[in-house]
């Protein structure tokens, strides 16, 4: 909501120049409307990453039963070596993937908290165009770079 505020432009003790200007209040956080609209997306990204990390944990599990016991022991050995770093590379990407399930439900606890979107650092809005594509953000773009100095 827009208000009027007097500014000092130059002044001196008697003769001070004063002009009215009119301040647009900053938006301290998203409205209710706006924090519906990233739940969802943040619903939809969820979903997906838990899809993805059952997958990832059932290779890591071999649930499928694709083995080599009916195989020559010469490539058993080197398929055994094959299976166990196929293993160990998407254990690693089970890892990131729950990183990220925990970071989206993070998000989720902030929307419900109506503190989504507001960057730890600088304490302004981070934009919706960030948001909309690293929906668990919690930094803006400025503040992530200079983090990164």
């Amino acid at each position: 909501m827009p208000r009027q505020k007097k500014v000092l432009i130059l002044g001196f003790q008697k003769n001070a120049l004063y002009k009215t200007i009119t301040v647009m209040s900053e938006k301290t956080r998203y409205s209710d409307a706006e924090l519906e609209e990233f739940r969802t997306i943040i619903m939809e990204k969820l979903e997906a990453a838990k899809r993805d990390y059952e997958l990832l944990k059932a290779t890591i599990m071999n649930a499928d039963g694709n083995d080599v016991t009916d195989t020559s022991p010469t490539f058993k050995v080197l398929e055994e070596g094959a299976a166990t770093l196929s293993k160990e590379e998407a254990g690693q990407l089970a890892q990131r993937q729950m990183k990220f399930i925990q970071n989206l439900q993070a998000a989720l606890i902030r929307i419900e908290n109506k503190t989504y979107g507001i960057c730890r650092e600088t304490g302004k809005l981070i934009p919706k165009e960030r948001l909309r594509v690293v929906p668990h953000a919690t930094l803006s773009i400025e503040a992530k770079q200079s983090q990164n100095k």
